[in-house]
This record gives structure tokens, C-alpha cells and sequence, in this order.
């Protein structure tokens, strides 16, 4: 594993609490079903109400669409920019010297999707938490209930680095590149275009292959051995020399196939960050079925 500080057991987190250089959050994001005659695919709703009722003592809770996306556009879950995360991310209390631990509820990969936004800023010192929260409960390890307890005000300064995210233009001009590998982290339904897309049009991107974000899990939600993921990846035909570019439908579950790809050493990863949210809905971008 490229980096074990990455990825952290709920034995070794049971361990850390109280420390005071400790900034755990729960960062679910629940995503309802859009009203009638709605264009968008869902609407994402705060997992706050599920925070109040159970969290790991002494989490915050952040608000992916609420405080940590971008505005003034349609989709969800776009990175804003560097100045507003800045903001956002010190005002939880997260700067120089802090250890960040992220778990949802569900799917670990609302914590990858901060994962990956906090790599992007420079930042290496956060891990997400195997198995996430239901492991966590699954285990009768403790909880508390009630509104989250921020943590004080820090200074985050980010260090931005390049190609993490990718818009569509550079994923049209990767089309048909054999040194690049473009990745759908969705079903293999929703790959074929077998089933509706409540994106869109149903496809893929032309050329992309399918490596399910849920094929790299286990049965207790945590991640699979890194072995399984490399055999996953390697089956088609993802290989360490290729630039990589993975998406799905909102630029979420595409991060826990990055998180693994990441800490099996591939390198020159990016996530589309509108994924098929943007691409479906554009008729003048091709998909694939079949």
C-alpha cells in the first residue's frame, strides 16, 4: 500500500479519540429522489439528521453540497474554487498540524470524494475510515447523538496540485489515446446502457472500461484486499504507464476506484468531475452501448 496513513481500521481510530490533534467528520451525503417534471437526477440531501441520531464521538459533520461545492451551476458536487475551500475547510478546524479521519454512512465514498479533494489541495495528512461508519456500529464500538461539536477555527492553506480533475474537453481529447485509460466506476448495467440513466442518456464515455467502485468492496464495507483490485484493474487492460481518468455519475463513487488505484501505486490520476451528470445530457458528446 502506497500510503497505510491513508486508510485507517476502526481499531486503530478507537484508539485516537480525544487526541486533540484528532478532525474526524462524517461526511455522508444522501441523494433523494428529485420532485416530478425535475431535470436533475437527485437531489443530495445532508446526512445531518442521521449524524444527530448516531456519530463517532467527538465528529464534525461536513456538507459536501452545502459548503464544500461549487455554485452557479446545475451539477452537483463540482469542485469550487481554491479561495471558498479554503475557507470552508479551515472554518472546521483543519490546518497545519491536524490528522483527518473521514467516514460516511452507506458507501465509503463520500468520505474518498473528500479524500481526493483534500490530496488535490496538498493536503496528505487525512485518511478515511475502513468500513466507515457501519462498520463501525456493526462492531458496538460507542456513539453519540446530538448536533455536531465544530471544532475551533484554523488556517488551511492549500498547495493545489494539477490533474486531479478533469473537465470535458480533456476527456474528449483523451478518447481513442492508447496511453490513456478512461474508467466507469458505475455498474455494469449502467456501462452497457442496459438500464435507464437518471443522468441522461444511457451509455459510456466511447472507449472506457468498467471497473465497478462496488466490486472493489468487501462484505463489511471496507475495502477489498489490494490484490483483488489490482487483478480488477489489470483484467481491463488498466496498466501503470497510462494516464487515467475515472468517472461516474456525479464524480463520487469514481473516487473510491481512484483511492484504490492510488494506493496500489498508479500514478497521472484524475477524476471527471461532472462524469456522466454533464456528458449524458449533451447530445453533441458521444456514448457508447452494448
Amino acid at each position: 500500500m502506497r500510503d497505510p496513513r491513508a486508510l485507517i481500521s476502526t481499531e486503530e481510530l478507537a484508539a485516537m479519540l480525544g487526541q486533540p490533534q484528532l478532525r474526524l467528520f462524517d461526511c455522508t451525503t444522501t441523494l433523494e429522489p428529485p420532485p416530478p417534471g425535475s431535470e436533475q437526477p437527485y437531489l443530495p440531501v445532508a446526512g445531518r439528521r442521521g449524524f444527530e441520531e448516531a456519530h463517532i464521538p467527538g465528529a464534525d459533520f461536513l456538507d459536501l453540497q452545502g459548503e464544500f461545492s461549487a455554485t452557479g451551476t446545475e451539477l452537483r458536487f463540482m469542485m469550487p474554487a481554491v479561495a471558498v475551500l479554503e475557507t470552508a475547510i479551515g472554518r472546521h478546524g483543519v490546518g497545519a498540524g491536524t490528522r483527518v479521519v473521514l467516514y460516511s454512512i452507506g458507501s465509503m465514498m463520500w468520505a474518498t470524494r473528500f479524500w481526493w479533494m483534500l490530496k488535490s489541495l496538498g493536503f496528505d495528512a487525512a485518511a478515511v475510515l475502513d468500513g466507515g461508519f457501519d462498520k463501525w456500529k456493526a462492531e458496538g464500538r460507542p456513539l453519540e447523538t446530538g448536533a455536531a461539536k465544530a471544532y475551533l477555527s484554523s488556517t488551511f492553506t492549500a498547495r493545489p496540485r494539477s490533474g486531479y480533475f478533469s473537465d470535458r474537453r480533456r476527456v474528449e481529447a483523451a478518447i481513442g489515446r492508447p496511453m490513456t485509460a478512461i474508467i466507469n466506476a458505475l455498474g455494469p448495467q449502467f456501462h452497457q446502457g442496459l438500464e435507464p440513466s437518471r443522468y441522461g442518456r444511457p451509455g459510456r464515455i466511447p472507449g472506457s472500461v468498467n471497473v465497478p467502485a462496488a466490486s472493489l468492496l468487501a462484505a463489511d464495507k471496507g475495502f477489498t484486499t489490494l490484490a483483488d483490485a489490482a487483478s480488477k484493474f489489470t483484467a481491463q487492460g488498466v496498466s501503470k504507464d497510462k494516464s487515467i481518468i475515472c468517472y461516474c455519475g456525479g464524480g463520487i463513487s469514481a473516487t473510491l476506484d481512484l483511492f484504490m488505484l492510488y494506493q496500489l501505486g498508479y500514478d497521472n490520476l484524475s477524476l471527471y468531475d461532472g462524469s456522466l451528470g454533464e456528458w449524458a445530457k449533451d447530445p453533441s458528446l458521444p456514448l457508447e452501448t452494448g
